[in-house]
């Protein structure tokens, strides 16, 4: 065979095999609902994994093929929550979240248990007695929680990680890799309170351990109108579903640990206190007679 031959047989096997593969791919695609597409874009494109999926295009698909909520792309936030559900035809939810430590466990309020000199990192002083804190629940403060924030939104402030609200897109990033499980993503938003400590010893262990730990008194619980907040496992913990962000637990707590830290002033607000109605004025004592015409005339004699 001389290569002219070669040539042209190689030529026509390859228009064969084209042929066969664009029948293929006309008989044998998959349609691709064209929501899924719409979906994807309007996602934020981080791919930070925080909606639990291993990417935008996997969490897309999921909401249009498996029903999926429409709020877990926390980068995109409220407004690519709403995009989504207006495709779904559905309604999305109108809280922010955030991402909130549950520890004030600073050098000023938990003491050092040991000079650790191991590994930076939360996982592996977690593994020696608890981390190098006197409290065993408290935030190590090593900073595996920075490392993994992709918008730069959690930093370490004496010891204990902080979260810059403006900057936190409510991943979970920083959540799921603390050891202690001391970082929430709070679902109640900026008007409903936290308690800002994980701590479960009990109350004159936890108050001797850190100065600014829950000693589980029971005050919230017992001032609390609505049921929505109980001492569980020797730690507060809120109800959101209940809680109607009065501020009444956070009055009451003697540790002044129950905060609105989404909020500019992470305090509580004040209870509402109406004015108490003036006093009706007293009558006015009547004028005293002037004293011609208190005392009758006396005639002279």
């Amino acid at each position: 065979m001389n290569i002219a031959s070669a040539v042209i047989l190689c030529t026509i096997v390859g228009a064969v095999g084209a042929i066969i593969l664009v029948a293929a791919a006309k008989f044998m695609a998959v349609e691709e609902d064209p929501r899924i597409e719409e979906v994807a874009s309007c996602l934020a494109g981080a791919n930070c994994g925080g909606c639990g999926y291993a990417g935008c295009a996997d969490y897309a698909k999921a909401v249009v093929m498996d029903g999926v909520p429409c709020d877990k792309c926390a980068p995109g936030g409220p407004k690519a929550a709403a995009a989504i559900a207006k495709i779904m035809g559905g309604e999305a939810s109108a809280v922010e979240k955030k991402a909130v430590v549950q520890c004030q466990g600073s050098s000023e309020h938990c003491k050092p248990a040991y000079d650790y000199k191991g590994i930076q990192t939360c996982a592996a002083a977690a593994t020696l007695y608890g981390g190098p804190k006197t409290c065993s629940f408290a935030c190590i403060g090593l900073g595996d929680c920075t490392k993994v924030c992709k918008f730069d939104a959690i930093h370490i402030v004496d010891g204990v990680a902080k979260v810059d609200k403006d900057k936190c897109t409510g991943c979970g990033a920083c959540a799921n890799i603390c050891p202690k499980k001391v970082i929430m993503i709070d679902a109640g938003g900026p008007r409903k309170p936290v308690v800002m400590c994980s701590n479960q010893d009990k109350g004159a262990v936890a108050n001797k351990l850190c100065t600014t730990s829950c000693i589980a008194c029971g005050m919230c619980e017992r001032t609390c109108k609505f049921d929505a907040i109980h001492v569980v496992d020797g730690v507060a913990r809120v109800d959101y579903d209940k809680c109607k962000g009065c501020g009444m637990c956070a009055q009451k707590c003697p540790k002044k640990i129950i905060l609105f830290p989404l909020k500019d002033d992470p305090y509580p607000p004040k209870p509402v206190v109406k004015p108490a109605a003036p006093a009706a004025a007293k009558p006015a004592a009547p004028a005293a007679k002037p004293e011609a015409e208190a005392k009758p005339e006396t005639k002279a004699e």
